[in-house]
């Protein structure tokens, strides 16, 4: 990661001060060696501020001589000493200053030759800006050198924000809204640049199912957006990974090297208690097993009638360090979820005056429970310094047991609405078992950052719903509860579908010049789909498809802080999930889109900007039929096209002030189509939005450590669904932060939508009201 080091001599000191670090020891505030080599009087390691950590390095004879290199290891500080004609010379030292450590650098007696010693920095990357990400290449590699759009919201974004549901991250990058979850579930929803991720996302690179799986924070370091087609890498087998508008990586904590304990609690409005706990070092002497484990617990109220929610969240995980080139990780996450099923509103101008806290089902008939599992194992293994192997394997499991009232319709009256009461049993199944070979090399005077995979997955999805026959009604206005229904004991509509995939892809990040890379690279993907009935055991349709998806893209870099870039990529995602009123076999969804944009650091290795101008066309695509009163059914669009412009920033202005700010203007329409009028604009997409997140830490002074935090979010008019019956008016909320940091604690209050504004998230078929004026608070600490 790239690292901003503010350096400066004073007598024989030299004095570097690292921002956004803090030393972490369990006895002092400082770390302090004396006399480590010949030449060196002193080595100390100290907490400046609450944001800063200053390294200090005395020379004998004069300043010592320092050169920085910001590799995978750390930050490393490479000292020449200026010894005096009676010093000896010394052997070479790697005193290790690693930021959770408290441990001093052994001393080293004289020796025959004078080299430089290396004092290596190391830690969590703390800060908004966050420089590298392997979301849209596999690989690690600098953003300014990617011909991709690629956000990063660290964990920092999150802890000031007070984020406890991870869709509310929406708002921090240009071109994306959240989309609720599956009966109000705190499921990871999003749309991109026009269409919609929901069924699934990323987790560490595998696919994540997260349409009936709820998402804890508990357990991600910072979430990575993908704008634009990711087939290349992560195929079309499985939903989101084949939509042309991107996805979105949640990389979970890992163990680490030294140990780090933290505790904190957050008390809210609706009775929102939840205390979390993250611990973390190592099981061995040698720092050969590492472990983490993090929990959390939640229970709280909600501002929607006859709702409530309470969660158990445990993930631990191990690193084993089999070998100086042999790792092993292991993760696992359990979560049980109990809820209250409640679905929004349906999208008539009439549901608009009602209060947000209104509820259409019955409150005796809503207790739902979500049960989900994942287990990670990662293999990788160095050939050399240039050539690794990795094998991943991914298991996702989920089952969601409901009972809910769907209201479906509203009667000639215009306040009675028709609601159909059914419990549910529905599940899915994901394994994938990815094979990958990653390698730098040289031909002529090109430079190759080679990748070469091969992914197998089967994924499974099924679910029985057990409907009553009776319609139940409620009036909207003056609700009257209580309705008594019969649910049968056989399902009346199951389902079960899903696919075997095999995909192999190949990608190459070619420097051809220190200022010029061209990444390029294509996946084949053959799946075997199949969709049956379970109410009477027979297979409805099987489709093979097969698909090769290219990506190329090129970067010029006019200066050391300026990155020109275009790109062209497709996507490809077979529709089987879905069926027609008909049962009839929908075609793969297919997209293509083209970028162009130049990224920017507005400050260096501190600030930075992206702006990027693209268009996107997706053919055959899915969406709810607007003739089907269940919502159940799906029609095949012929045409849809986003166009947009995106400007992303984010960073440290100053030490202490952190912002992260976007805008988007977003054309997002149907282009050809038998059934949906063309011209019409895609649901829950705004045409303008924009939002600003900022915080400032006093630097010094009797109140340093106390921070504030302010946000700003548009929302410009959007359509409710594709049919553009009813468009939701624009909006603007406002969100404030006080916070003190100090030594091992901090203390936090955030104060969400303060001017109690109205407004919805959608899904296409229902409008889900938003949570007005709360307040919660957070107490951490680390020890």
């Amino acid at each position: 990661m790239s690292i901003f080091v503010q350096v400066q001599p004073k007598g024989n000191n030299f004095i570097a001060d690292i921002p956004n670090a803090q030393l972490r020891l369990t006895d002092d505030s400082s770390l302090r060696q004396q006399k480590p080599v010949a030449g060196i009087t002193e080595v100390t390691v100290t907490n400046q501020d609450a944001n800063t950590m200053r390294v200090t390095v005395t020379g004998e004879a004069g300043v010592p001589k320092v050169e920085l290199d910001d590799s995978n290891e750390g930050l490393i500080f490479v000292v020449t000493p200026i010894t005096s004609s009676t010093s000896q010379p010394q052997q070479p030292q790697r005193p290790d200053t690693s930021k959770p450590s408290s441990e001093t650098p052994p001393t080293q007696p004289s020796a025959e030759n004078q080299e430089p010693i290396e004092l290596v920095v190391t830690g969590e990357q703390d800060g908004y800006n966050i420089p590298t990400a392997t979301t849209g290449t596999k690989i690690e590699a600098p953003l300014r050198d990617l011909p991709l759009s690629i956000q990063v919201i660290p964990r920092q974004v999150i802890e000031d924000r007070g984020v406890v549901r991870l869709n509310d991250l929406a708002d921090n990058v240009a071109g994306v809204q959240q989309e609720p979850g599956y009966g109000s579930l705190p499921s990871v929803g999003f749309r991109i640049r026009g269409f919609t991720t929901n069924f699934g996302n990323l987790r560490n690179g595998f696919q994540d199912f997260g349409y009936v799986t709820p998402r804890d924070i508990a357990n991600v370091e910072q979430f990575e957006f993908l704008k634009g087609p990711a087939s290349v890498l992560y195929g079309g087998g499985q939903f989101s990974s084949g939509i042309p508008s991107g996805v979105v990586n949640a990389i979970t904590k890992k163990p680490l090297a030294e140990p780090y304990y933290n505790a904190s609690v957050t008390y809210g409005s609706y009775n929102l208690v939840r205390p979390t706990i993250d611990l973390t070092g190592p099981l061995t002497e040698d720092k050969s097993l590492l472990y983490r484990l993090n929990i959390a617990y939640e229970n709280a109220d909600s501002f929607r009638e006859f709702s409530r929610n309470d969660s158990f969240f445990i993930a631990p995980a191990l690193t084993w360090k089999i070998g100086p080139r042999t790792n092993l990780a292991l993760e696992f996450e359990y979560q049980n979820y109990n809820f209250n099923f409640n679905y929004g509103f349906l999208p008539e101008p009439e549901f608009l005056k009602l209060p947000r806290n209104r509820f259409l089902g019955e409150p005796d008939f809503n207790e739902s429970n979500n049960r989900s599992i994942s287990f990670t194992y990662n293999f990788e293994h160095q050939f050399s310094d240039n050539w690794k192997f990795r094998q991943g394997f991914n298991l996702v499991q989920s089952d969601l047991n409901s009972k809910s009232t769907f209201p479906y319709a509203l009667e000639d009256d215009r306040r009675t609405v028709d609601r159909s009461p059914s419990e549910s049993i529905e599940g899915n199944n994901n394994i994938t078992l990815q094979n990958e070979i990653s390698g730098k090399f040289e031909t002529g005077f090109l430079r190759h950052n080679l990748l070469f995979g091969v992914e197998l997955a089967r994924y499974k999805f099924k679910y029985d719903f057990f409907t009553a026959d009776e319609v139940s009604t409620l009036n909207i206005f003056e609700p009257q509860y209580g309705a008594k229904f019969v649910i049968p004991s056989s399902p009346t509509f199951a389902r079960e579908y899903g696919s075997d995939n095999i995909g192999i892809y190949v990608q190459d990040l070619i420097e051809v010049l220190p200022n010029l890379k061209i990444l390029a690279g294509g996946r084949f993907d053959s799946n075997e789909l199949f969709r049956k009935d379970r109410v009477d055991n027979s297979v409805i349709n099987e489709q093979s498809n097969s698909q090769f998806s290219p990506r190329v893209g090129i970067v010029y870099q006019p200066s050391q802080t300026t990155s020109l870039y275009f790109s062209w990529s497709n996507s490809f995602a077979p529709n089987y999930s879905a069926r027609s009123r008909t049962n009839e076999q929908f075609k793969p969804e297919i997209g293509e889109q083209f970028e162009v944009g130049i990224k920017q650091d507005l400050i260096k290795d501190r600030l930075s900007a992206t702006l990027a101008l693209y268009q996107i066309t997706r053919q055959n695509v899915l969406t709810r039929d607007p003739d089907d009163p269940t919502g159940i059914s799906s029609i095949a669009t012929g045409e849809q096209r986003s166009r947009g412009v995106e400007l992303d920033i984010t960073g440290q202005v100053l030490p202490g002030w952190n912002v992260i700010a976007n805008y988007a203007y977003t054309d997002a329409v149907v282009t050809e189509d038998e059934d949906i009028p063309v011209g019409n604009r895609l649901y829950g997409v705004p045409k303008n939005s924009a939002s600003l997140w900022t915080t400032y830490q006093l630097q010094s002074g009797n109140l340093q450590g106390l921070g504030f935090g302010l946000g700003l979010a548009f929302v410009g008019e959007q359509e409710a669904t594709l049919s553009n019956t009813l468009t939701l008016p624009s909006y603007v909320r406002a969100d404030a932060a006080i916070f003190y940091r100090r030594d091992n604690y901090k203390i936090g209050l955030n104060f969400k939508n303060i001017y109690n504004v109205k407004y919805y998230t959608l899904d296409g078929f229902f409008i889900y009201p938003s949570a007005p004026f709360t307040v919660q608070g957070t107490v951490s600490f680390d020890f």
